[in-house]
């Protein structure tokens, strides 16, 4: 059973930084993809970023060039790093696999496990 658990979030200023950890467990095979998805109050699930086993990433538009994913094949974690962060980005963010993927998926029904989630909240 794969096991998703994220951590790092927390309050942070306007302009300010986060970055978000996600480890799986129960997975032993790096064939998978990672993605971070957001969910703010009253507003749907959306993508945020996503990375491939062999290191190919993608992004929303609203985070290109302010957040970076990256990932441990080996310790099986993915980080999100945030940088610049506004009262936009203030949601609760989850890890999410997709699992025997190569490919990056956006939709939120193509993932097939989900961590608990971390809020992120950016104060203005």
């Amino acid at each position: 059973q794969v096991r998703l658990v994220e951590s790092g979030g927390g309050l942070v200023q306007d302009g300010g930084s986060l970055t978000l950890s996600c480890v799986a467990s129960g997975q032993t095979v790096n064939r998978y993809v990672l993605g971070w998805f957001r969910q703010a109050p009253g507003k749907e699930r959306e993508f945020v970023a996503a990375i491939s086993g062999s290191g190919n990433l993608d992004y929303a538009h609203s985070v290109q060039d302010r957040f970076e994913i990256s990932r441990h094949n080996g310790k099986h974690t993915a980080w999100l790093q945030m940088h610049s962060l506004k009262p936009e980005d203030t949601a609760v963010y989850y890890c999410a696999m997709e699992n025997f993927a190569a490919r990056i998926s956006y939709g939120v029904a193509r993932y097939d496990y989900w961590g608990q989630g971390t809020q992120v909240t950016v104060s203005s």
